[in-house]
């Protein structure tokens, strides 16, 4: 694994007095102080090494939260929020030790407004369940990353998630309409609005979202739904090579179509897909994964034109889903990919860059050159429609480590090149904050900083993430 220095961790002194403020404020049973318990906690889905906290706070409501945040506050340790410990960043990794403050426990839908089409839920509402239960009601709550089974929404907020449905409908910042929010010093905020349109003051939500815990601790949101779409209707798309699929991609684009979903494979996520038992065409070394949703015709129509430009640029087949099950296997397998591709390697690296759509042939040139020179086997897949790419390193011997930082290097700057950006979806966290310089100049990351300090004077909210360590930015 690649290994970063440790970062510094609060005196035991300070450990014992926050525990003693912990118990005092919550009650013993909502702390767990055992090593051997706070390891469940000390990891997310990055590459991030876990870190133990030196306890857990485990929060049911609003009070909940302020208290442990006071109790963090007074004792001057960390505290880093928490929701399902999904994350790809290592935005939930206590780096700096402290208390975890886990929302997972605050998972009410409070209300699902049909006529308004709004809905407000706490933190720990799993994504899954809550497609679920707006689609009972006939609504839609389009952001879906592929975690959706287990990731919370309080986290899709702190990183501002997309999914494969977010080419069509936007990523999770354009549902999110206000905020109930805890800051590190009690103060409680209410930001944002329940209405559609709104433009009273600055834009706090916004810059809550996104904001990867750093600036407060979210404990209720207000969500704007859509109507159900009527019909979804499945694509597949092979190709004998990735760049030709990413041809396809712009073709589909330039034809003025806009399907719901527009999702890439390359050859080595095509050799995990069909190691999960899916039975892909042998002679394809690329796909695409297209998702259309509307009415019959339109869907129709969409179906005869997207089938057109993908021909145009060589595809092998295009072959519709003929049923739901069919569809859903698809799905399955597609979501199941960054558990496929962990399985085929001691070390996975997913990294998660974005270029201009026309420029994703360009990129994925550049992977295969980046793997060819490096000895470090490479592959990629996601959300072509957008130019979001998930960038896999895979190695087996840690002496490798130094091949894979050097293309990790170049994949960045590659894409700075093509003037793409660092993260679609799944943040900076710890994993790229050594990498913000090159796309953020030294003006904006200090403008930055001083934002996290107006919330967070004292620097323990969340502490260590988005930002390089001082004196050791990339050149």
């Amino acid at each position: 694994m690649l290994r970063r220095p440790p970062f510094p961790r609060p005196s035991a002194a300070a450990v014992d007095k926050a525990r003693l403020l912990l118990d005092r404020a919550l009650g013993p049973s909502k702390v767990i102080t055992s090593p051997d318990a706070c390891l469940n906690y000390a990891g997310d889905e990055s590459d991030q090494d876990p870190v133990t906290p030196d306890a857990v706070a485990l929060v049911s409501s609003a009070d909940d939260v302020a208290r442990a945040l006071a109790a963090a506050s007074e004792a001057e340790v960390p505290i880093v929020p928490r929701g399902a410990g999904s994350g790809k960043s290592g935005g939930a990794v206590p780096v700096g030790g402290g208390i975890v403050l886990a929302t997972i426990g605050m998972k009410s839908i409070k209300e699902i407004d049909r006529e308004e089409l709004v809905a407000v839920v706490e933190p720990g509402v799993i994504l899954g369940d809550f497609h679920a239960a707006v689609e009972a009601e006939g609504l839609f709550y389009p952001p879906d990353p592929n975690s959706l089974k287990m990731c919370a929404i309080g986290g899709n907020i702190a990183e501002n998630a997309g999914g494969p449905r977010a080419f069509k409908y936007g990523v999770t910042r354009e549902y999110v309409l206000g905020l109930e929010a805890t800051l590190m010093d009690g103060t409680r905020l209410r930001t944002g609005r329940r209405t559609v349109k709104g433009v009273t003051g600055y834009d706090v939500t916004s810059l809550l979202v996104g904001s990867e815990g750093t600036l407060a601790v979210f404990t209720e949101a207000t969500l704007q739904l859509i109507p159900k779409p009527p019909g979804v209707v499945t694509l597949l798309a092979l190709f004998d090579t990735a760049f030709s699929s990413g041809r396809a991609v712009s073709a589909i684009i330039a034809a003025g179509l806009v399907p719901r979903c527009l999702e890439l494979l390359d050859a080595g996520a095509l050799e995990a897909v069909r190691a999960r038992g899916v039975p892909v065409d042998a002679r394809a070394g690329a796909l695409l994964l297209i998702e259309i949703d509307g009415d019959a015709a339109s869907c129709e129509a969409a179906m005869e034109r997207i089938g057109e430009a993908c021909v145009s640029q060589g595809a092998l087949d295009v072959l519709a889903a003929q049923d739901k099950a069919q569809r859903d296997r698809l799905w399955e397998a597609r979501r199941a990919l960054s558990p496929a591709t962990r399985a085929m390697a001691r070390f996975k690296i997913s990294e998660d860059v974005v270029v201009p759509r026309t420029r994703l042939p360009d990129l994925l040139t550049e992977v295969g050159r980046i793997s060819e020179e490096t000895g470090v086997r490479m592959l990629s897949y996601g959300h072509a429609g957008d130019g979001n790419l998930h960038v896999n390193f895979l190695w087996n011997d840690p002496d490798q480590g130094p091949a894979v930082e050097k293309g990790l290097d170049r994949l960045f700057r590659a894409v700075i090149g093509m003037r793409g950006t660092l993260s679609g979806e799944h943040g900076i966290g710890t994993s790229k904050a050594e990498f913000l310089p090159l796309e953020q100049s030294a003006e904006l990351i200090d403008l930055q900083r001083r934002i996290k300090t107006v919330f967070d004077p004292r620097g323990l909210l969340n502490p260590h993430k988005i930002f390089p360590r001082r004196g050791h930015g990339v050149c």
